[in-house]
């Protein structure tokens, strides 16, 4: 700690933006980096989203260029901002200082209470437990609103939301009413309904609770198509990640675009989604042959379960978000229900908060940042970040130029407070 209370005599330029000595330069070239890079960014996602909505004329005229604006803006300020306040604070150290010094306090207080230790799998046990509650309030009625509920129904159908506006007699109706006319309609064999056949010719023998509401397939069938399914929807969106990547070695290497259909990463996300359902589906169905009643209390266990899923794939990244989503769930759901307060701006603040410490590490301690945000401060900052001068900033004792060792900024002596190294290399 002693080392943390020392202080260091180099200016903004020496240690934040030493490819360029004036502040007000520098700001104005991380802002465009930051504003190109959020464009490039939203204005995709937020064109597929509108076409998948499917919105209507009136919505990309006027409320399209708004909203990617407005999310670019956001983007952008984190990283022009940073560098901002950097530079107007100039002995900025000690608001770095506290920052790391919250860290480190936060860290202590969890190996202290035994809620931060190394555990193997990690990610997969979180992922259980967020599973299990995230499927107990999906069964619940009105437990889940909005995106997370429409998200859910999709992933493992609306079979297994226990309130329905039909009656068991009706779907039954439905049911034939949909055979009668597929009947009468000349069916092309196309591989999908090929696949289909093949699955009911091995399953349509099958047993089916009466408490089950898939009434067009035995419990057997009921898993087969879930997993099928879900695992079709994996390949297709990890292909579709992989497509920009693949197609920017069109003609210098073709050989790469046969990774985007026989990629290891494809397989593994399609067996995460479609064992997840599988096991859910099939839990929840052996839940109701053993206790002869459908439960909510089932989506519990039968969540959890699905949870091992992520074996296949890995990712701290979702299992972190949906934990944090669930609890910001849960605390609304507190509000509600008159039992937690209300704190206003509250996301704000915390946003505030997590970005505070997610930076400071990337300046004193990158090696504990996750690699993939630290690739994209890279990608938003044009490659800014990586050049400050962390060498000056191991006198604090967090091995802030551990990742940076050949490094060493070409400094303009004119504007420096201490005379510069010589440099090495300029990477």
């Amino acid at each position: 700690m002693a080392a943390l209370s020392k202080s260091i005599p180099h200016n903004c330029y020496e240690i934040g933006h030493t490819w360029h000595p004036s502040c007000r330069v520098s700001f104005l070239q991380i802002t465009g980096g930051a504003l190109e890079e959020s464009l490039k960014i939203y204005a995709p996602l937020y064109l597929i989203a509108a076409i998948l909505r499917k919105r209507k004329l009136d919505y990309y005229l006027h409320k399209l260029l708004p909203e990617i604006l407005q999310s670019a803006s956001f983007l952008t300020a984190n990283g022009a901002l940073y560098i901002a306040f950097f530079c107007t604070l100039r002995r900025g150290l000690l608001t770095i200082y506290m920052a790391n010094l919250a860290t480190e306090t936060l860290f202590r207080m969890g190996v202290a209470r035994g809620t931060i230790t190394s555990l193997r799998n990690g990610e997969v046990l979180l992922f259980c437990i967020t599973a299990a509650m995230y499927m107990f309030f999906f069964r619940c009625k009105d437990g889940l609103k909005g995106f997370a509920f429409s998200a859910l129904r999709f992933i493992v159908g609306k079979e297994e939301i226990p309130t329905h506006s039909y009656s068991p007699e009706a779907a039954y109706a439905k049911v034939e009413q949909k055979k009668e006319k597929l009947e009468d309609k000349p069916r092309k064999m196309n591989i999908i309904a090929l696949v289909r056949k093949l699955v009911d010719s091995i399953c349509k023998k099958g047993p089916r609770h009466r408490c089950c509401k898939h009434y067009e397939d035995n419990c057997i069938s009921y898993c087969i198509k879930g997993f099928i399914r879900m695992f079709s929807v994996g390949y297709l969106i990890q292909c579709c990640l992989r497509i920009p990547s693949a197609f920017r070695h069109l003609f210098t290497q073709p050989s790469r675009l046969l990774s985007l259909f026989y990629n290891k990463e494809n397989f593994q996300l399609g067996a995460f989604l479609g064992s997840f359902v599988s096991i859910y589906k099939g839990t929840s169905c052996f839940l109701r042959w053993i206790r002869n009643l459908d439960d909510e209390l089932h989506a519990i266990i039968a969540g959890f379960l699905a949870g091992v899923s992520m074996m296949f794939y890995k990712s701290t990244t979702i299992s972190m978000y949906l934990a944090s989503k669930l609890v910001e769930t849960m605390y609304f759901k507190g509000i509600e229900a008159g039992k937690v307060p209300y704190f206003p701006h509250a996301d704000t603040i915390i946003y505030s908060i997590s970005t505070a410490i997610c930076f400071q590490a990337a300046v004193m301690e990158v090696q504990t940042l996750r690699p993939s945000y630290w690739k994209f401060l890279l990608r938003l900052t044009k490659g800014k970040f990586a050049v400050m001068n962390r060498k000056v900033l191991d006198v604090f004792g967090t091995s802030a130029s551990k990742h940076f060792q050949d490094f060493t900024p070409r400094l303009d002596p004119r504007y420096t407070t201490v005379p510069p190294e010589l440099p090495t290399e300029f990477s």
